[in-house]
C-alpha cells in the first residue's frame, strides 16, 4: 500500500531542563561582547566597490547592535515601484523563521532588517545572464536551483557600510519561485512555497555553522555538531540521545539503504518518459519514493509510477509552477532484484518547464531495526554521492535534513544558542536613576526566561545576583534593580547573571551563558 504524503512534518521533540550548579564555573563574561568569544563567528566584509544608497527599516530587533546579531535583508531586482513588495516580502520572511519555529526562541538574540535599494530592472537573471539589478542576482540555466550574486563586490560593500548592523546579510531576490544558496552572502526568493524554508536552512550553515544531513552530498558536506563521520569517534549529540549508552559502547546505526539517487534536473516531454531503474536487496521493511518536481501545477500534468503503478502524485496546495519536495511512503516492502521509478508528462503544454529536479529511493528496516517516529535520537545514516556514510542525530526532524520540515533538531537549536551567545553578553548594560532620596541601579538585560513579552515552550532562568562592595544584597536576588536611600547608595555594584535553558545540553563554553558588570556610584541623590 503506497501512502502520499505531500508535506510530512517532524517536529524536534523539546528536551528537560538542565540543572548546572552555579559553584566553580568559569568567571562570567563581561560586556560588551559582540563576537568577543567567537571572533570568526563575526563576518566582516572589505569594501571592494563603493556602497550603494540603502533605505533600512527595522522589521523585529531585541536591541542595540552593538550587543545583537542582526540579519539584515537587501534588495535585488526590485524597482523603485515594488518597494512596498520588497519590505512586504521581507517583513514575511522574517516572520516566518520566527513566528514558533526555527528562531522563535532564540529571537530575543537577534535584530532583522531590511535595506532597499532600487533595481533598473525587475526580476532574478536566467541563463547566466544578469539583469540591470543592485546585485546582479541570476540563475546558472532555467531550472529553479541555486541563485548566484554577480556583483559580489557591491554586496560586500553595503554589508561593510552598516558596520555592527549586518553580522548575516541575505539578499533577496524579486522571483516567486524557488531559489537560492549559502555562503558568506546569502540568496534566497520569497517563494511563498519555498523562500522560508531555504533561508532556515542556508542559516544553519551560516549561524550554526553545521553541514547537509540530506543524502547525495559531496564528500566534505557534513561537518558540524549534527554529523558523525566515524564511528570511531565521539558522538556531538551524546547528550540527546534517546537511549544512553555506558561504558564507552556505541548505540546501533538505525538500519537504512539509499538504492537510488539522482538529481536529474531533467525537462519533461510527453514523448517519452523519463525512468531510472534501481536495484533493491528485498531485506528491508518499508521505502519511501523522495522527489522534488516543478512546473507541473496540477495532478493531471504528470504521472509518477514505480514498477508501472501510479503512485498518486498530487501537487502541493497553490505550489502552481514552482518547486516542491514529496515523499510517497510505501508500507510495504520492494521486493529483491531490479525496479524501476518513471516520470510521465501528460500535459504538452508544460513542456520546456515541466521538470523532474531529483529522485531518491530510501529502503529502512523493521521497527525492530529503525526508528522513524519523530523526536527519536540516535545513529541514522546519510550517504554521500560516493555512497560512504556519514551519521546524523534524527531521522526526518531536521530542516537541515528535510527543507519542508520547520525547525531544527535540538541537536542544531543548542548549537545555534552556543554561537549566538558567543556573539553578545546577556548583559545591554547597567544605569542610575534618583527619586528623591533613593539611588536605584539597573541592569538592562536580553529578555529572555522571565523578561520575555511572549513565553515559549521551553524551561528556561535567569538567575541574578547583586554586590555592593563586595558583600551579596540578598533583598535584590533575581532583580533587575536594586535601590538604596542616601550615602548608603554610594559604592561599588556587581551584578552577575546566569541563563539557562532546556535547548541546551552541551555548552561549549560556560562563559556564554553568563555575563557580569561593575557600576560605581558616586553620589547619593
Amino acid at each position: 500500500m503506497l501512502v502520499h504524503n505531500a508535506y510530512f512534518l517532524a517536529l524536534c521533540a523539546w528536551g528537560l531542563p538542565t540543572a548546572l550548579a552555579h559553584q566553580g564555573r568559569r568567571a562570567p563574561k563581561p560586556y560588551p561582547v559582540k563576537g568577543q568569544h567567537n571572533p570568526s563567528a563575526q563576518r566582516v566584509f572589505a569594501a571592494r566597490a563603493q556602497a550603494p544608497p540603502l533605505e533600512i527599516r527595522g522589521l523585529s530587533t531585541s536591541g542595540d547592535s552593538a550587543n545583537r546579531v542582526d540579519m539584515i535583508f537587501f534588495a535585488d531586482g526590485y524597482t523603485e515601484d515594488e518597494k512596498n513588495k520588497f519590505f512586504d516580502d521581507a517583513g514575511w520572511l522574517s516572520e516566518e523563521i520566527t513566528a514558533n519555529v526555527t528562531f522563535n526562541t532564540v529571537k530575543p538574540l537577534l535584530n532583522f532588517w531590511a535595506a532597499f535599494t532600487p533595481s533598473n530592472e525587475s526580476g532574478v537573471g536566467t541563463n547566466g545572464t544578469q539583469l540591470d539589478t543592485v546585485y546582479g542576482l541570476y540563475r546558472p540555466g532555467t531550472e529553479l536551483r541555486g541563485v548566484y550574486v554577480g556583483k559580489e563586490d557591491i554586496a560586500r560593500a553595503a554589508c561593510d557600510s552598516l558596520g555592527d548592523q549586518c553580522d548575516h546579510p541575505v539578499i533577496i531576490g524579486n522571483s516567486d519561485l524557488y531559489g537560492g544558496i549559502g555562503g558568506d552572502i546569502v540568496t534566497i526568493t520569497p517563494s511563498k512555497a519555498n523562500g522560508a524554508s531555504i533561508l532556515r536552512h542556508e542559516s544553519g550553515h551560516n549561524i550554526i555553522g553545521i553541514g547537509e544531513e540530506y543524502d547525495g552530498i559531496e564528500d566534505g558536506g557534513y561537518f558540524g555538531r549534527n554529523t558523525l563521520l566515524s564511528l570511531d569517534d565521539p558522538i556531538p549529540w551524546q547528550a540527546w540521545l534517546t537511549e544512553p549508552t555506558s561504558n564507552g559502547s556505541m548505540p546501533r546505526v538505525e538500519r537504512a539503504v539509499m538504492p537510488l539517487q539522482n538529481y536529474a534536473w531533467t525537462l519533461l516531454n510527453t514523448t517519452k518518459p523519463w525512468a531510472q531503474s534501481f536495484v533493491s536487496s528485498g531485506t528491508f521493511a518499508s521505502y519511501v519514493l523522495r522527489i522534488s518536481i516543478s512546473g507541473t501545477p496540477a495532478a493531471s500534468d504528470l504521472r509518477v509510477e514505480i514498477d508501472g503503478e501510479d503512485v498518486g502524485w498530487t501537487p502541493h496546495e497553490g505550489v502552481g509552477m514552482d518547486r516542491y519536495f514529496y515523499d510517497v511512503y510505501s508500507e510495504e516492502p520492494l521486493s529483491g532484484g531490479t525496479h524501476e521509478v518513471s516520470f510521465t508528462l501528460l500535459n504538452a503544454s508544460l513542456e520546456g518547464s515541466a521538470q523532474m529536479c531529483s529522485v531518491e529511493i530510501m529502503e529502512y528496516g523493521s521497527e525492530e531495526h529503525f526508528h522513524s517516529e519523530p523526536g527519536y535520537y540516535g545513529l541514522f545514516p546519510s550517504y554521500t554521492d560516493t555512497n560512504t556514510t556519514a551519521y546524523r542525530p534524527t531521522n526526518e526532524d531536521c530542516v537541515m535534513r528535510q527543507v519542508t520540515t520547520p525547525n531544527y533538531c535540538n541537536v542544531c537549536l543548542e548549537g545555534m544558542w552556543n554561537n549566538l551567545l558567543a556573539e553578545i553578553s546577556l548583559i545591554d548594560g547597567v544605569n542610575e536613576t534618583c527619586s528623591g532620596s533613593t539611588k536605584t541601579v539597573k541592569v538592562a538585560l536580553v529578555p529572555l526566561a522571565q523578561l520575555r513579552t511572549d513565553p515559549i515552550d521551553a524551561e528556561e532562568s535567569l538567575t541574578i545576583a547583586w554586590k555592593k562592595d563586595g558583600a551579596a544584597i540578598a533583598s535584590a536576588a533575581n532583580q533587575t534593580s536594586v535601590a538604596l536611600d542616601g550615602e548608603d547608595a554610594v559604592g561599588v555594584y556587581t551584578v552577575a547573571v546566569w541563563y539557562e535553558t532546556s535547548e541546551v545540553r552541551t555548552m561549549d563554553d560556560e562563559a556564554y551563558f553568563s555575563a557580569n558588570a561593575t557600576y560605581e556610584v558616586t553620589t547619593a541623590c
